[in-house]
């Protein structure tokens, strides 16, 4: 298993309210020529969690922090016109990023640490503060 010392979440930069599974991401990554879908999991409007490339294997989801991180990402992120970053989480997902991140802290790293997108990119991903999360 690979050493994993942070999680980064991340956003479809999608409509709110526009559901999205890891088949579109998968495609959308493949056509950017990535060889698989760059996230780890991708956690759905109505909180279920779905997972995307297999965990063993370096995601595609932020420059340079690939090799050491999972990359969780939810469907959203966006207005409904698209025009601004929003946070568009349901409870459900925000219900779910807390039981998928405290799993995997559990199961992999009891240290690791909780990133936005944003901090590693000139990014709004994924469109809310995730220091929210310091505390797992």
């Amino acid at each position: 298993m690979r050493n994993i010392s942070k999680i980064i979440i991340h956003c479809t930069a999608t409509p709110e309210h526009r559901h999205h599974d890891v088949s579109d991401i998968r495609r959308w990554h493949l056509n950017r020529g990535f060889n698989d879908i760059g996230y780890h999991y991708l956690i759905h409007l109505d909180g279920t969690i779905e997972e995307g490339r297999n965990i063993s294997r370096i995601g595609a989801h932020t420059s340079g922090q690939n090799r050491g991180s999972i990359g969780i990402c939810y469907v959203g992120g966006m207005s409904k016109d698209m025009k601004k970053a929003k946070d568009t989480r349901t409870k459900q997902q925000k219900d779910s990023l807390v039981k998928l991140m405290t799993e995997l802290i559990y199961k992999y790293n009891k240290d690791m640490t909780i990133h936005g997108h944003y901090e590693f990119a000139n990014k709004s991903c994924p469109s809310f503060d995730v220091s929210e999360y310091a505390n797992l």
